[in-house]
């Protein structure tokens, strides 16, 4: 299995791809003008404590307060609010916590007016994103990810990522982070962690501390609200998150980021340096990789899947639901539940893989097409499930219901990816078409139905605007001779001035219809 990630840097933005076998998995976009990343860390002010919702809203510099409740604050908040107050006066410089008197936890059904007041300075970290109407929710329980661990301050739990099976494994891990751990730091075992030696280990706790360290120095000059600890930029972000052995290249467009890619590459896996590629051509990145034309494919409120079944996607404030069709596609299946269970499986693939890429989180409802055998629905939720397991973002799913629908729950800490995949009508109309570049793709599903049908023995000539004629026709080989490769039938095109540019029919010799 091929993985690729390809970066376009633009004046204002960063976009990554994330490419499995060719197939985007994943598109990320960074922009300079965001100042809520989920990771950072930022020196706070309470602004007031709101009894009724057991939680308190936070100025953190955004247009909206920040959302706290009573359970972020964390057990040990009675000792970060201690640290806090003795680094900001002057009266801690060893920032080890080797020394430092640790407080009793909070009660974890206490009131949240016992514990903090307005005005309060308060370490919080971004977990999840201001999305519409909402400001950015905030926890002050505190954890600075590395590329193998996860350090949690004013804890001293260790524990191990669920991802990693092997109960032999986990023990490993955990007595070798407790040999190495200092005093007051929690530690948690990422899944990429799985093998590695304590020296690497050891390595990546040590770039966490110093990050600690860093962050605490910040915290006595530092004005309220302001960040103490920038999470890293996204393209180091994804890469620590994703990368492993399974990578076999990584291309930027962009010099000086090729060079923060390659160095980051360089210090978490420096076997791999040599997959890190400029790429230097007058073809933009995007289009070279045919990344742009599974963005306009994969967006909007169609989702096209193989042999003419799709997916209708649809968005509310509440939730997202998504239809699962067979559309008119050609079926060689024995009977209608094999061909339900057919279409289901390719749907649960595609929806597994919609999720990622727009990023969509809350309540997701799947209509699933309606299987009479329990034994099938059980198949395609473990489908379903398995699909799912690289996606990075907690979720939960539920067995199908007596109605053929599956609940799936996703974890939402950033605003969905969405892009505009419609154009302008190029007739002139003043209304929205789908994207052109869909109209290839429509016309070869049309054809491979055609010459599965009832028309495969009568000559096939395709009427279509002179353009796109041109385009089907033009080089070597031709859109049109693949046809005659892939289906041993010649298709003849034939320019229609009197067609608008979306335009096509299929005729038979005898200039009858027949699609």
């Amino acid at each position: 299995m091929n993985r690729e990630l390809i970066v376009r840097s633009s004046s204002n933005a960063i976009d990554f791809a994330l490419l499995k076998d060719g197939k985007l998995t994943e598109l990320h976009k960074e922009e300079d003008s965001n100042d809520f990343a989920v990771g950072d860390i930022l020196i706070a002010k309470v602004r007031k404590p709101v009894t009724g919702l057991n939680a308190a809203f936070v100025n953190v510099g955004y247009e909206k307060d920040a959302f706290l409740h009573y359970h972020d604050l964390g057990p040990q908040l009675a000792s970060m609010l201690k640290f806090i107050k003795k680094v900001s006066t002057g009266k801690l410089k060893d920032y080890s916590l080797n020394n430092f008197q640790f407080e009793e936890d909070i009660d974890k059904n206490g009131s949240i007016t016992d514990v903090i007041k307005a005005n309060q300075s308060l370490l919080v970290q971004i977990v999840k994103e201001p999305i519409s109407t909402k400001g950015p929710r905030i926890s002050s329980e505190l954890s600075i990810a590395g590329r193998y661990l996860v350090m949690v301050p004013f804890s001293d739990r260790v524990s191990v990522s669920q991802k990693i099976e092997s109960k032999e494994e986990k023990d490993r891990l955990k007595r070798l982070v407790r040999s190495i751990k200092p005093k007051g730091f929690g530690v948690i075992i990422r899944t990429v962690a799985e093998g590695k030696k304590v020296a690497e280990l050891d390595k990546d706790l040590q770039n966490l501390l110093n990050k600690w360290s860093v962050m605490c120095d910040k915290i006595q000059k530092a004005p309220h609200p302001s960040k103490v600890l920038v999470e890293l930029t996204r393209a180091s972000s994804i890469l620590r998150d994703v990368f492993n052995d399974s990578f076999t290249g990584i291309h930027v467009d962009d010099e000086t980021l090729f060079e923060q890619v390659k160095d980051y590459v360089h210090e978490i896996a420096p076997e791999k340096e040599s997959i890190v590629k400029l790429y230097n051509s007058s073809v933009p990145i995007f289009e070279k990789f045919g990344i742009e034309r599974q963005i306009k494919t994969s967006f909007g409120r169609t989702a096209s899947m193989s042999k003419g079944a799709y997916l209708i996607i649809e968005h509310t404030e509440a939730l997202h639901v998504i239809d699962v069709n067979s559309g008119n596609r050609s079926n060689k299946a024995k009977n209608q539940e094999d061909t339900a269970l057919e279409v289901n499986l390719l749907a649960a693939s595609e929806i597994a893989r919609q999720l990622r890429l727009r990023d969509m989180g809350g309540i997701i409802v799947v209509d699933f097409i309606d299987m009479g055998k329990g034994e099938h629905r059980r198949r395609l939720f473990d489908h379903l499930r398995d699909e799912m397991k690289d996606d990075r973002a907690k979720h939960k799913i539920l067995p199908p219901s007596k109605f053929g629908l599956i609940q799936i729950t996703r974890q939402r800490v950033r605003p969905e990816m969405n892009i505009k995949t419609s154009e302008e009508n190029p007739n002139g109309s003043g209304q929205e078409v789908e994207a052109p570049i869909v109209l290839i793709d429509k016309i070869n599903s049309d054809l491979e139905k055609l010459l599965k049908g009832p028309a495969k023995d009568d000559g096939i000539i395709l009427n279509i605007h002179p353009f796109i004629a041109a385009y089907l026709t033009k080089g070597f080989p031709s859109i049109r001779s693949k046809w005659f490769l892939e289906h041993k039938r010649w298709v003849k095109i034939q320019p229609r001035d009197a067609y608008t540019y979306l335009e096509y029919r299929f005729k038979n010799k005898d200039g009858k219809t027949i699609y």
